[in-house]
């Protein structure tokens, strides 16, 4: 190659070089605004989940968390592994209620809809009526003042029963009613719920996706019949039951979501519940 064709030829490829740079610099998206993922994921979420261990609050006739450690620690291989066993009823702690709870043919855990596990909260805060009465039973009356406190019905949302109980989490007596355990212990049983007339008046006159409470059953403790359970579970509306920090939460404007163990053909099983707070809270 000539001189001069090789001084044309590193012209070429330098102009070709800059032409591919200012295409590649054109055509680069300039910084995007932040995507709805991960202004979702840094929000402010709450964990409304009370841990599993040996103090775990289950029903007085059930066996309690049990947790086996294994032998965990570094092994002649020269990394560290840990491995442990752990043993629970289907109903303890914070924990979901399937529909096949009380309803025969009703959904399991594992084939609930998971449009109802997620989802906005609509959160009944009633404190001071519990804390008054400690076996209180929260009302229609209860769901209609919600409503015409925020104008909106209780529609596609996890409605969220805030009684201020899980704030006796740890202490057995003040949450149950009693320390007592085994069948004997039922009868003793003191702490608030849902009526089974407000239950039924959310599944004939709403469509909420699931109710769940920070107490131990979502029928209050002196309950014989558990109404509320078998309103709800026979129209496969799942419950959620022992919630935790319910406190921080806004009337409306949480996002929940709340994902059970997915136990095949359960009635129930642990559950891990999670509120995001809404962006301007």
């Amino acid at each position: 190659m000539s001189g001069m064709g090789l001084r044309s030829f590193v012209a070429a490829v330098v102009v070709s070089g800059f032409t591919a740079i200012v295409v590649a610099q054109a055509t680069v998206a300039p910084p995007r605004e932040e995507t709805t993922a991960a202004r979702f994921a840094s929000g402010t979420w709450f964990d409304l989940t009370h841990p599993f261990d040996a103090a775990t609050i289950y029903w007085p006739t059930e066996k309690g968390f049990q947790f086996e450690p294994g032998n965990n620690g570094p092994n002649p291989k020269g990394y560290y592994y840990a491995a442990n066993r752990f043993a629970t009823a289907e109903h303890g702690g914070t924990h979901l209620d399937a529909p096949r709870h009380f309803a025969e043919g009703r959904h399991t855990a594992d084939q609930i809809e998971l449009e109802r596990l997620v989802g906005a909260a609509a959160v009944i805060d009633v404190r001071e009526k519990c804390a008054a009465n400690p076996v209180y039973e929260i009302t229609a009356d209860d769901f209609v003042a919600w409503e015409e406190a925020h104008g909106r019905q209780l529609v596609d949302v996890i409605v969220l029963l805030r009684t201020g109980w899980s704030e006796r989490w740890g202490d057995r007596a003040a949450y149950l009613g009693t320390d007592v355990k085994g069948p004997e212990a039922v009868p003793l049983l003191r702490f608030p719920g849902l009526a089974p007339e407000g239950a039924k008046w959310l599944v004939e006159h709403r469509r909420v996706k699931a109710v769940g409470i920070d107490t131990a059953s979502i029928d209050h403790g002196p309950s014989t019949l558990f109404g509320s359970h078998v309103v709800l579970c026979k129209a496969d509306t799942p419950i959620f039951e022992n919630l935790a920090g319910l406190g921080p939460l806004p009337e409306e404007g949480a996002f929940v979501v709340a994902l059970p163990m997915k136990i095949a053909g359960g009635s129930g099983g642990p559950l891990r519940v999670l509120a995001r707070l809404p962006d301007d809270e």
